[in-house]
């Protein structure tokens, strides 16, 4: 009997999550190619593995007992690709890496050309998913590595499945439509007439935004609700209200925005988080130390690194 890694990916991600429409998204599969997977993976055991109860799927004893085998599987599978980039004198990898805008075109075409250069044999792909789901994603074991992001005012609680590398620290500006706003500083409660354009409050920047304003005592005035940041930076430049940018943000910036320093410095933290293990893959930190070498040529130099990472949701 031979099985999958994938099928047995499909069924830990099955157990995890209750339905197949959630485990396919997770894995960004359709629900249907899940069920054949799945189907397939009974025939292959010869045993069954999932009972319907309405729309919630539940696995069998028999499910169950291959699911916890099938964590053990796929962690054996991750120390061996760990040992043999340690056992390689020339690293080769595939790497997969979960990004949002701002760091896919402000960090990535430097730190991957240098990577590229000093290590030719590590490929590495990206995923572009929402900062809150790429934490998720790498505890999953969908993605090898993601971005992630701590803000000042929103701290994120430790978990120690994961492991992270802070990268960058980035000052967050004001944004406002151009000449809106006279003076070399603004103060954020001197935003607190405009209208703004923000994320929503269950994202990390939306919810960490809110807490500054909140601090500063006036809540935003809310005139649009944005959660791509390139989005909300052309409808600022169409006059419609104003936004924080962060540094790696700049390189959205359209023509109609002005950017104006806080005369309180508002941070946040970029690092990287990946897996704890036991047997750390040395092209992760490879991949780590070209990103972090990009960020200090531009000026965001990270401090230590930080402790464990968990995901806000």
């Amino acid at each position: 009997m031979e099985l999958s890694l994938r099928r047995l990916q499909m069924l830990r991600e099955l157990h995890r999550r209750g339905t197949v429409t959630a485990a396919a998204q997770a894995l960004h599969y359709s629900p249907s190619g899940v069920s054949q997977q799945l189907a397939q993976l009974e025939r292959e055991v010869g045993v069954k593995l999932i009972e319907r109860h309405g729309r919630r799927v539940q696995l069998t004893e028999l499910g169950l007992l291959l699911s916890d085998h099938a964590e053990e599987i796929l962690g054996s599978v991750e120390r061996a690709t760990a040992a043999i980039e340690q056992a390689q004198a020339g690293i080769t990898a595939r790497l997969s890496v979960g990004v949002w805008a701002s760091v896919a075109s402000g960090l990535l075409p430097r730190a991957l050309s240098a990577l590229h250069l000093d290590h030719p044999g590590i490929e590495v792909r990206t995923s572009e998913l929402a900062p809150e789901e790429t934490a998720d994603a790498v505890r999953d074991g969908l993605l090898d590595m993601s971005f992630v992001i701590d803000y000042s005012s929103h701290t994120i609680d430790p978990d120690p499945a994961l492991q992270r590398s802070v990268v960058a620290v980035e000052r967050l500006h004001a944004a406002v439509p151009e000449g809106s706003v006279v003076g070399e500083t603004v103060g954020l409660h001197d935003l607190a007439d405009f209208p703004w354009i923000l994320a929503g409050p269950r994202s990390h920047f939306g919810r960490a935004v809110r807490v500054w304003c909140h601090e500063r005592g006036f809540e935003p005035r809310i005139a649009h609700t944005v959660e791509e940041q390139f989005t909300a930076l052309a409808m600022i430049a169409g006059g419609l209200g104003v936004t924080l940018v962060s540094d790696l943000g700049l390189t959205l910036l359209p023509p109609g925005v002005d950017v104006v320093p806080l005369d309180e410095p508002v941070l946040r933290t970029v690092s990287i988080a990946h897996r704890a293990t036991t047997s750390p893959r040395p092209s992760i930190d490879l991949f780590v130390e070209a990103v972090r070498t990009a960020a200090a040529e531009q000026g965001l130099a990270a401090g230590p690194p930080a402790p464990p990472f968990a995901p806000g949701g």
